[in-house]
């Protein structure tokens, strides 16, 4: 009985932790980590490649909460890489460096195409 019970209350925690943080697109062992930074304010973002669909992922992680993204788009941009994604009327903008410094990096959130946050990073 006590078995049934502790396995009961375990499948109960597994479901209740997937419901109460869903992620739309997942990284797992068949992704590989494209750019990691820590930005300003205690942002933590993950750039993710997965390896089977070649789709760019995006994970970050902070007081105000995480985000998970995917479908994201990748350019050269005079010498600097910009990471792309969107989520309804709101774009997470990652850049991979600046022209005077590569280590570091910087945050961007745009909604309705306005900028509505800006933050420094550095690479990790």
């Amino acid at each position: 009985m006590t078995s049934i019970l502790k396995k009961s209350a375990l499948l109960l925690g597994l479901v209740t932790s997937v419901l109460a943080n869903p992620l739309s697109a997942s990284a797992d062992s068949t992704a590989g980590i494209v750019l990691s930074m820590k930005c300003q304010n205690g942002y933590n973002v993950n750039i993710w490649r997965n390896y089977r669909s070649n789709e760019l992922l995006y994970r970050s992680t902070s007081r105000n909460g995480n985000l998970s993204l995917g479908k994201g788009t990748s350019q050269a941009t005079e010498g600097v890489r910009v990471y792309k994604f969107r989520n309804g009327i709101y774009e997470y903008w990652v850049w991979d460096g600046t022209l005077d410094n590569r280590q570091s990096g910087t945050l961007e959130v745009y909604k309705n195409n306005r900028i509505l946050m800006q933050q420094a990073c550095q690479k990790n």
